[in-house]
């Protein structure tokens, strides 16, 4: 029989979330339900509530969470109630042309649960990332579930579930940092931030972070940046060049989304580097630049979607460094609130006062 539980939905574009009764059917065949214990509060909401992403309405919002699995359907392999998971929203199919090419984290397939979660009317809800974890529990595809030491807190566990996995990744994974790099991050948000403590994993020897907030700057160092540059104080890449022997960064990865902060890290790399964009543009968006700078320049101009992770590999690897004190996870974590927190938390990452508030229940 379907459970009734509390999730916060968006009803309407621009409309203020609310907390209501949703019905969340048993698990079905390959899916699963969770019972969440903590989700993090991630920009990616604050776009599906202002119609940035979709007009599904409503939709369950939430999707950056760990949790414990309450009941599993039938088929499903690899997963038992009891384990201790971080939700993704990248359940790989293993069948498309990535995934048979052996590059599953570029999976053109993925998949979410069939059922639908529902109101009390029975209107259909639209999960956020396929996840809607602002709830008690959530209904999702079993391969969205993934197992992880239980000894990891889940307000900073979770946060591996987007955006501080689509930081890390970009560095590592996408930005292909090494031993000695120079790395420069534009934007010193959660994204931004996680992507400065993956260059630091990854041992880059100067990480420069850009930002026109002092306080996400003084975070930024805490992180593992050695150098800042606040841009609104000059231009940031004559600043750049200055710090990398007038060259410029191996890797520059640019965590805003915007034309003018991507011709920065365009212009800020150095000849035959690499530019990231993992900032996330709105459609109407659009990039000019000369064809000659690209040819001439060299390198890679790249995009990081959920930091080209995959899950299954690299959140209980991180969740390893975690534990071992080498991943600073519990600094992402500015705040902690209630399920009926939500609206303030949009709020104050409106004004860029946290990193991350993270509901926990």
């Amino acid at each position: 029989m379907p459970q009734q539980v509390r999730g916060v939905i968006a009803r309407a574009k621009g409309a203020p979330t609310e907390l209501v009764t949703i019905n969340i059917p048993d698990p079905g065949p390959g899916e699963a339900v969770v019972k969440i214990s903590a989700c993090g509060v991630c920009h990616t909401d604050l776009h599906y509530r202002e119609g940035g992403i979709g007009e599904d309405f409503p939709y369950l919002l939430g999707h950056e969470a760990a949790g414990v699995v309450e009941a599993v359907g039938e088929g499903v392999r690899d997963l038992e109630a009891g384990d201790y998971v971080i939700l993704n929203w990248r359940a790989v199919c293993g069948s498309c042309r990535a995934c048979k090419r052996g590059r599953p984290w570029y999976c053109f397939a993925t998949f979410n649960a069939t059922q639908k979660m529902t109101l009390e009317d029975g209107t259909e809800l639209s999960p956020a990332l396929g996840i809607g974890a602002f709830a008690d529990k959530t209904l999702v595809a079993a391969g969205q579930c993934t197992k992880v030491d239980p000894k990891a807190r889940p307000a900073a566990a979770g946060l591996l579930g987007c955006g501080i996995m689509a930081g890390i990744g970009a560095a590592i994974n996408t930005g292909n940092v090494g031993r000695g790099d120079s790395v420069a991050v534009i934007g010193c948000g959660g994204v931004g931030s996680a992507a400065i403590a993956g260059a630091r994993l990854a041992g880059a020897n100067k990480i420069i972070a850009i930002d026109i907030d002092d306080r996400k700057l003084s975070k930024a160092k805490e992180l593992g940046a050695t150098d800042v540059i606040n841009s609104s104080a000059g231009d940031p890449v004559e600043q750049l060049q200055q710090l990398t022997g007038g060259f410029g960064a191996d890797v520059v990865i640019e965590a805003v989304g915007r034309p003018e902060t991507y011709r920065q890290a365009f212009y800020g790399r150095d000849l035959a580097g690499t530019v990231v964009l993992v900032g996330v543009p709105t459609p109407e968006m659009k990039l000019e630049l000369p064809l000659l700078d690209v040819f001439g320049r060299g390198g890679s101009l790249k995009s990081s979607w959920y930091g080209d992770c995959l899950p299954d590999r690299d959140f209980p690897m991180l969740i390893d460094l975690y534990l071992q004190g080498r991943l600073p996870l519990d600094a992402f974590v500015s705040e902690e609130i209630g399920i009926d927190g939500i609206e303030a938390a949009f709020e104050k990452m409106h004004h860029g006062d946290v990193l991350r508030s993270v509901v926990v229940w």
